[in-house]
């Protein structure tokens, strides 16, 4: 049975999720929520793209130990679109991207960015660039508290550790360094966050360098004829784990207060995007030997924490959180109906898609110029394309009629004058394309067939950043492996290769991500099917802490209530939502769950190109 919605979309009857109903108590404890308990410490791990069914006992031993004694979150869900700084800022704040506005990891800003070049299109995974886009947003381009924030201020400890970018989104606003410890590539090294004395003075006392080490090799991505790395992030990661467990956990000690720890292993994500294993091959993809040596560092630095936390005596009294902000994918770039592969350009295989191949695609469909947002404005000639794959588009590049902010597995497309008809035009090149498999639509610029509203997948909320006016969900398959979660493929708007590694997609291979729990307040030996996202965990921790602010936006996560001791299983229904077709014929369709009222979104797309939908 369906009913036709104002929004121009249909909706499936609802259904309960079965297995989840049977296991529910009645209706009234199923609103109920168990008392806080008393704070005490909290470390959440992140993973970085790790995917669920590639923890075992060979790649991820301490993981799956953690799982098996504490909780195990089976019915995972990263925040679509799947990037790296959007579901950081979903679990700091518990709020979705319609609220937190880091829509991606790289955004249309309205405004030149001094920390990116002046470029209109930043990408987010850096402090400077986080610096200048708070101060533009009224100091808070979040515009909700974090947990870091909301901790600090309760004056528990806090800290900060790994990767850039991510790593500091916890507590993006405190660039001092003397409250929140932020450690990451950047600490030590100009316009990284600054190291209070204490942290220093310790960190020489540990015999640990002050300024932290590059990628080294593992950062080598290769190109079209080159290999990527052969080697893991394990220098680095093994500072950033030096540094958490020699310097900061023994401070937060001798400190005897609550704290909490953010840890975010930057692999397996960039071992998994740089791999050399397969270039140019879609087998292995991203489970050659490199990226498996990638999730047993994360692996090994878990342990590693794990390790002193029981060597300090903190074990007993500490919740360990670990998750990923993400799935991921291997690349493909083959196409049959793109105008960008048709042409010849410089370090790209020939009839294979091109960094900015929506760029310049649009650019081509709509017959206007293009021009390079991180190259200064300058146009971008016949035979080449955009340095970052971004795009401005029109006569004027400081006042473009498109904007396209490419990111992976799924690209923003901005139309910064609203322009309703150029809206169309836009969805209807997009919709003629291969590689597209879904298109989401600002609710302002009303409802265009073959498209879903942005708010049907909770994107339209709160954000004072710039609205994407449509969101392009890529085409994604599997090659064929026993999970197909873990031998997903997608087509990516990237200067990396066909082969290497990318997430952002509305594939169930992006959208699955792994989460498990162990510690006091959690329950031991439990395997939880409720949906659960990146955003429930930040509304967890606040409720592990005691921590309370104030909500401006509405798309908030929940409290993962049922894996604490005696808390009731949500009741859970699933759901499909289908957009009118266009002329063509193409329907975007979201399969969804809902628990108590909190919406999860499995997978998107046309039916037939997206890796989850029937």
């Amino acid at each position: 049975m369906q009913r036709t919605l104002s929004t121009g979309f249909f909706l499936t009857a609802l259904v309960l999720t079965a297995p989840i109903l049977a296991a529910c108590p009645a209706h009234a404890q199923q609103k109920q929520l168990p008392p806080a308990q008393k704070p005490h410490n909290v470390i959440l791990f992140i993973a970085d793209g790790l995917r669920p069914g590639m923890v075992n006992a060979e790649t991820a031993p301490t993981l799956l130990a953690l799982m098996n004694r504490g909780v195990h979150f089976t019915n995972t869900h990263s925040l679509f679109p799947t990037f790296t700084t959007s579901n950081a800022s979903g679990m700091a704040t518990g709020h979705m991207l319609g609220d937190t506005g880091d829509f991606s990891n790289t955004i249309y800003t309205g405004f030149q960015v001094p920390g990116a070049g002046n470029s209109l299109t930043p990408f987010l995974e850096s402090d400077p660039v986080l610096g200048d886009v708070d101060e533009h947003f009224s100091g808070d381009y979040l515009n909700e508290t974090t947990i870091l924030e909301a901790a600090r201020a309760k004056s528990y400890s806090t800290a900060s550790i790994g990767k850039l970018g991510p790593a500091l989104i916890f507590d993006h606003k405190e660039r001092t360094g003397q409250k929140t410890i932020i450690v990451d590539d950047r600490t030590g090294r100009p316009a990284g966050i600054p190291l209070a004395d204490e942290v220093k003075q310790r960190l020489t006392a540990a015999a640990l360098p002050v300024e932290a080490p590059t990628r080294g090799p593992n950062g080598a991505a290769g190109n079209n004829a080159t290999p990527g790395t052969l080697a893991a992030n394990v220098g680095q990661q093994e500072w950033f784990t030096s540094v958490a467990t020699q310097v900061v956990l023994p401070m937060f000690k001798a400190r005897g207060k609550s704290f909490v720890m953010v840890y975010w292993s930057r692999d397996p994500d960039g071992t998994q995007h740089n791999q050399g294993d397969s270039l140019g091959r879609l087998v292995p993809g991203i489970n050659g030997l490199t990226s498996l040596a990638s999730i047993r560092n994360a692996d090994n630095n878990l342990a590693k924490l794990l390790g002193a936390l029981h060597a300090q005596g903190l074990d007993k009294t500490t919740d360990v959180i670990v998750t990923s902000d993400h799935g991921f994918s291997t690349i493909s770039k083959e196409t049959a109906t793109s105008f960008a592969a048709t042409q010849t350009y410089k370090g790209v295989t020939d009839n294979l898609l091109p960094p900015g191949f929506v760029a310049i695609d649009l650019a081509h469909g709509l017959d206007m110029p293009l021009f390079d947002p991180d190259a200064k404005s300058a146009p971008v000639a016949a035979g080449t394309f955009p340095v970052r794959a971004n795009g401005l588009i029109g006569p004027d590049p400081a006042k473009p009629d498109v904007v396209v902010a490419a990111n992976g597995g799924s690209d923003l497309v901005y139309i910064p004058k609203g322009d309703k008809a150029l809206a169309a035009k836009v969805v209807k090149i997009l919709a003629a394309q291969d590689y597209v498999s879904g298109l989401f639509v600002d609710n302002a610029l009303g409802p265009i067939p073959g498209t879903l509203p942005l708010s049907a997948i909770s994107l339209q909320g709160s954000a004072v950043t710039p609205m994407p006016a449509i969101v392009i969900n890529f085409r994604s398959f599997s090659t064929g492996c026993a999970d197909p979660t873990n031998c997903g493929v997608e087509l990516a708007d990237t200067g990396l290769q066909q082969g290497q590694g990318m997430h952002g997609n509305f594939s169930r291979a992006d959208t699955r991500n792994i989460m498990a729990a162990a510690g006091p307040s959690f329950r031991q030996h439990f395997t939880d099917p409720a949906p659960a996202s990146n955003a429930d965990l930040g509304k967890t921790i606040a409720r592990l802490l005691d921590l309370r602010f104030v909500n401006h936006g509405k798309l908030i996560g929940r409290v993962l209530s049922e894996a604490m001791p005696n808390g009731a299983m949500p009741l859970t229904l699933s759901g499909t939502m289908r957009s009118k077709p266009d002329e063509a014929g193409h329907v975007t369709v979201v399969k969804y769950q809902i628990a108590n009222k909190t919406k999860y979104f499995d997978a998107a797309g046309y039916p037939g190109r997206t890796l989850g939908l029937p």
